[in-house]
């Protein structure tokens, strides 16, 4: 007996007793020749933008310039942060880390998108889609759960100000970041191990311009594995709705408070505070609910990928000037920094720009 006829007896060996103690795992083993399951899925085609090549170099130019916008704004957010030291403060370093989620959304399905644009083509690899699942749910779980404690943040400054230093010193604000990365590294690990551990027998096909998750489950043809993803969605929509939840309370409170301030200056300064953060949460919370509980009957694939780019490329993009412009903190260190850019520029242009110390 030669080494092929000694593996193949024992690879049948193994087969028969997976068949006899769990049978429910035979069927992949028996439908094997018929239909492609995720280990051997190559490839998935993406939704193309447009079929013309003109508009194609369009979409090209267009996601070009919103990514580099982003990519500026914040990297300019993070550098006033870190070299102004007013902002030197919990929601100053929530603002940080809001500014690195935002940077990881936007390199996480806009260059995928630029490259089939630009070369007109629609594939991704199988560990390039699963890589580009985990990324996003990682930094849309961690954005999210960092809203949350900046609401929390404004709810403390507002409506507990002689508690601001306990609450929110800088272990306990460093515990909360932490929590808010590690929550979205989990919620990114356990949706991606059980996405693509499900069988694939409808095809490759996503009716989407990037890998996302209920795109990939029509795909599937287990019940079982797609029951327990769906699992998994419902426990972290009824958490994301937990938030909203505390995010609206929190609201209710610290607009109470506000109107009890007896001076109209005090009032205005109170809102501007909050201002900010409330329109991100808004414009980040609408996109994401209409995307995914909008009714069945309007749902076609030019909206589905319309409002994709609104939640996944908009909001990165436009947090940086929402609080840049609403925030007069934010908007001094940002005006110190430029400033500080263009003299040291003009005084030594060989010389990097450090900001303002």
């Amino acid at each position: 007996m030669n080494c092929i006829e000694i593996w193949s007896d024992i690879v049948r060996g193994v087969c028969l007793n997976f068949t006899l103690w769990l049978p429910f795992l035979s069927r992949p083993c028996a439908k094997k020749q018929q239909m492609p399951n995720s280990s051997s899925m190559a490839q998935f085609l993406l939704l193309a933008f447009a079929d013309r090549r003109e508009l194609q170099l369009l979409h090209f130019w267009l996601f070009l310039a919103i990514s580099l916008a982003a990519l500026l704004a914040n990297g300019l957010i993070l550098s006033a942060v870190a070299c102004d030291h007013h902002l030197h403060t919990p929601m100053g370093f929530f603002l940080l880390n809001l500014s690195l989620t935002d940077l990881g959304c936007i390199c996480t399905t806009v260059p995928k998108a630029m490259h089939n644009s630009l070369h007109n083509t629609t594939t991704i690899s199988y560990m390039g889609c699963a890589a580009q699942v985990f990324l996003l749910v990682f930094f849309l779980g961690t954005e999210f759960s960092l809203l949350t404690i900046m609401c929390y943040d404004r709810y403390v400054a507002i409506c507990k100000p002689l508690h601001y230093g306990t609450l929110l010193g800088s272990r306990a604000c460093a515990h909360m970041a932490a929590a808010a990365w590690a929550a979205g590294f989990l919620s990114g690990l356990l949706h991606t191990a059980s996405t693509f551990s499900l069988p694939l027998c409808q095809g490759n096909a996503l009716g989407q311009f990037f890998c996302e998750i209920p795109h990939i489950l029509k795909l599937s043809c287990s019940h079982s594995g797609y029951l327990r993803e769906i699992g998994l969605i419902v426990v972290s929509a009824c958490l994301i709705f937990g938030c909203f939840v505390f995010i609206v309370f929190s609201y209710v409170q610290i607009f109470r408070a506000v109107l009890r301030i007896p001076s109209q200056q005090g009032r205005h300064k109170a809102f501007s505070t909050c201002l900010p953060h409330l329109t991100v949460v808004s414009l980040f919370s609408s996109t994401l609910f209409f995307a995914y509980l909008k009714p069945p009957s309007i749902s076609s694939p030019s909206l589905d990928l319309a409002l994709s780019v609104l939640y996944s490329v908009v909001p990165p993009a436009l947090n940086p000037l929402i609080y840049s412009l609403r925030n007069q903190e934010v908007k001094d260190a940002l005006r110190k920094l430029i400033s500080g850019c263009f003299s040291e520029a003009m005084n030594s242009p060989s010389s990097a720009c450090y900001g303002p110390h």
